[in-house]
């Protein structure tokens, strides 16, 4: 019997890849727990300003309300589940889609350990314009933003004509950055949150894809263009 291959070349890209984003989020993560650098004093002007504004702007605030929900984690990942659906069943590629679905599932385990590890507390506003619970670091919506905008991206690469691929990672990147700042203007979470939550979504997903594509060169000699 043949022994199974194992694809250490691409663990090794996706360990290092893991590594080179990880090791500055965690440093991150670190600095902002501890309460006292230059990060957090800025992280808490930028939520004092930033909440101003919207207080002072009603109508684009319950605009920003109206994206809190639409960007909430369990739509979003219940969008890009919708997608691996139809890659399954309009391109026959249950493999792909098996990657997409597994991926989001882990960045939203990801997210949820980050959080406890941390255990940063949310910001406190003055006349809060929503009230979150939970704890703050990394932001949950910017995570599950840019894990799903990352995977539909490349779940979806190889069945993209030129257009789409300029297309489709453009809407996702709009739509991670616009949730991200939503986090912010309403004073869900510090600027850092957000920043940590977009880098770590975004590693989780295009971590996987390497370990997949790594996986499938040696396990399956379907034909799969390159990204």
């Amino acid at each position: 019997m043949r022994p199974a291959l194992i694809p250490w070349r691409a663990l090794l890209r996706a360990g290092g890849l893991a590594l080179g984003v990880g090791l500055p989020v965690a440093a991150l993560a670190y600095v902002v727990r501890s309460d006292v650098s230059p990060i957090v004093r800025w992280d808490q002007h930028a939520i004092v300003e930033t909440t101003d504004f919207t207080r002072s702007h009603p109508a684009f605030h319950d605009a920003l309300i109206v994206w809190q929900e639409i960007s909430q984690p369990r739509w979003v990942y219940l969008a890009g589940s919708l997608v691996c659906v139809w890659v399954w069943r309009r391109h026959h590629q249950p493999g792909r889609a098996l990657w997409g679905f597994g991926t989001m599932v882990a960045a939203w385990l990801i997210a949820n350990f980050s959080k406890e590890i941390v255990r940063r507390a949310r910001p406190v506003v003055e006349d809060a314009l929503v009230h979150a619970g939970g704890t703050s670091f990394p932001s949950g919506h910017a995570f599950a933003s840019a894990a799903a905008g990352t995977t539909i991206t490349l779940l979806l690469w190889p069945m993209l004509g030129p257009r789409g691929r300029v297309a489709v990672p453009t809407v996702a990147a709009l739509f991670t950055l616009a949730t991200g700042a939503d986090r912010i203007l309403l004073g869900a979470h510090y600027p850092s949150d957000v920043v940590g939550g977009i880098l770590l979504g975004a590693t989780v997903s295009g971590a996987s894809y390497i370990g997949y594509r790594g996986w499938t060169a040696l396990h399956d000699h379907t034909p799969d263009p390159e990204v």
